[in-house]
């Protein structure tokens, strides 16, 4: 086959640095993750949905076939970290986690996981972001997670 074809869709997830409330303004929030859409179809990652709450962010998008997603994440931290950085105020003691979740979505799936990631604020009025993501990745997916190591 001369064509070379990929429809990956990945679920990425990660926290603030100590999970800090830092993007509890609404309007920040949503300048980055305008911005993140911005940097993910630079990398030929077609966003589907970005959203989160004030210590973490959800990304729905589309892995591209030539980048791997160790960079892709990588590059979405780094670009957008750096950018809250120059926003000003307190926005230089900014910083992502370093280490993030992350796992593949079928299609069939794609549109319950976007109508997840758009009422984050309401799901986590009952849930906390520790919660949430051991249910993602050892109840619903069987990964374990070493907890010392996960909750940076």
């Amino acid at each position: 086959m001369p064509q070379s074809l990929s429809r990956m869709v990945v679920h990425l997830i990660f926290s603030t640095k100590n999970r800090d409330p830092f993007l509890r303004d609404i309007e920040l929030r949503k300048k980055i993750h305008a911005y993140m859409a911005g940097i993910l179809q630079e990398l030929t990652c077609e966003p589907i949905i970005i959203n989160g709450v004030e210590d973490h962010v959800h990304v729905l998008c589309n892995l591209s076939r030539t980048l791997s997603l160790a960079k892709m994440v990588e590059e979405l931290k780094k670009s957008s970290s750096k950018w809250i950085k120059e926003q000003g105020g307190n926005s230089r003691d900014f910083y992502w986690q370093s280490g993030y979740g992350v796992f593949s979505v079928s299609q069939s799936n794609v549109e319950s996981v976007k109508i997840y990631i758009a009422g984050q604020e309401e799901h986590h009025q009952v849930v906390s972001f520790q919660d949430e993501f051991r249910s993602f990745f050892f109840r619903k997916h069987g990964v374990a997670i070493d907890e010392r190591y996960v909750w940076e």
